[in-house]
């Protein structure tokens, strides 16, 4: 981060960092962002923090609950130009994040491979950009119902999103809804596209279908890869009550997104290396980004197998098929049938 980067940060969040001096000075706003980014890039204990900045470890753990943020956006053009998915409003995914065990929890953040977490579900933009974020539910409760009762998806149920309304995706075509693209783990719902399952015993039809949603699905893959790689608190299980735990979430996504939106021309926070390769014109160009080997190796970020039911209703499954009718004939790009599988 450069000192104008951090100038422009300290000015949109130091009016929450201020202080006033009553029996002694103050720590400054400037010691109080330099602790917190600190923490949250080196994955450090609270302990070290404050043997690193001469602070106590309570007035440590106070400094880093500051920052939060979250927003969402309509980004449909983005996905459409940059990953020729269209009518798609956001890639969809969650994680566990896995916490030390709690004191006197019981059994509420044990998750069922012998961890404890909480669950982070995010929704990003074709840039990266988390748009919206649903933290801290417990990691106990089961993968089936994480999205069905959390607010994101009872918000996107009851149709409070304001997600913009069914239009035609070409002239003469039949209206079709705008929609999130999430991989076999959620529910196929009106506002959300999932894969066809299995791998075997797809039509190529099917099998394209599969291939272009995959493209969009993976900018938040791609997402939580930065993540994991930019803010070593996740190389870890984070070592924080579930409250703290939840703030400090909330401000890697907080900071994440500013540093993205100063990056998307430039590179310097995601160098291309960090993130997948893929160029659809030339024939074996798939390169997987470097988070994927920070992925596998005891990050905090764990899978979640399911989080919704697999029953799908007449009206959702015509929709994914009007989706693949439209991604095999007048919405087909050429090398969609040329790549390598």
């Amino acid at each position: 981060m450069t000192a104008t980067q951090l100038e422009e940060l300290l000015s949109m969040i130091g009016a929450k960092l201020q202080k006033q001096d009553v029996i002694r000075q103050s720590i400054s706003s400037s010691e109080r962002l330099a602790l917190t980014l600190r923490y949250l890039a080196s994955g450090d204990s609270m302990t070290s923090m404050s043997y690193q900045y001469l602070v106590g470890v309570t007035t440590a753990s106070i400094i880093i609950r500051r920052l939060e943020e979250k927003d969402w956006l309509d980004i449909a053009t983005d996905y459409e130009e940059k990953w020729n998915s269209v009518h798609c409003i956001g890639a969809i995914d969650v994680k566990h994040v896995i916490i030390q065990g709690p004191n006197n929890a019981g059994s509420s953040f044990y998750k069922y491979k012998h961890a404890h977490s909480i669950v982070l579900m995010a929704i990003c933009d074709a840039n990266y950009v988390i748009r919206f974020a649903d933290i801290g539910a417990y990691g106990r409760r089961s993968d089936g119902g994480i999205f069905k009762d959390s607010a994101m998806g009872k918000a996107f149920d009851e149709g409070r999103m304001n997600i913009p309304q069914p239009a035609a995706i070409a002239e003469g075509a039949p209206l079709l809804p705008y929609c999130l693209v999430g991989d076999e783990a959620f529910p196929l719902k009106p506002y959300l596209l999932r894969p066809y399952p299995g791998r075997r015993g797809l039509t190529s039809e099917q099998d394209v279908y599969n291939y272009r949603l995959s493209r969009a699905r993976r900018v938040i893959e791609n997402t939580f890869g930065i993540l994991a790689s930019q803010w070593r608190i996740y190389r870890k299980p984070i070592i924080a009550s579930p409250e703290n735990t939840k703030l400090m979430v909330q401000a890697t996504v907080c900071l994440h997104n500013w540093l993205r939106r100063q990056d998307i021309d430039v590179n310097v926070y995601v160098p291309p290396c960090l993130v997948d390769v893929d160029d659809p014109h030339c024939p074996n160009s798939f390169k997987p980004g470097s988070w994927r080997t920070i992925m596998e190796a005891g990050c905090a970020f764990k899978d979640i197998s399911n989080c919704g039911s697999n029953m799908s209703a007449k009206q959702c499954i015509e929709i994914r098929d009007e989706f693949c009718r439209y991604f095999n004939n007048e919405g087909a790009v050429p090398w969609q049938n040329n790549r390598t599988k």
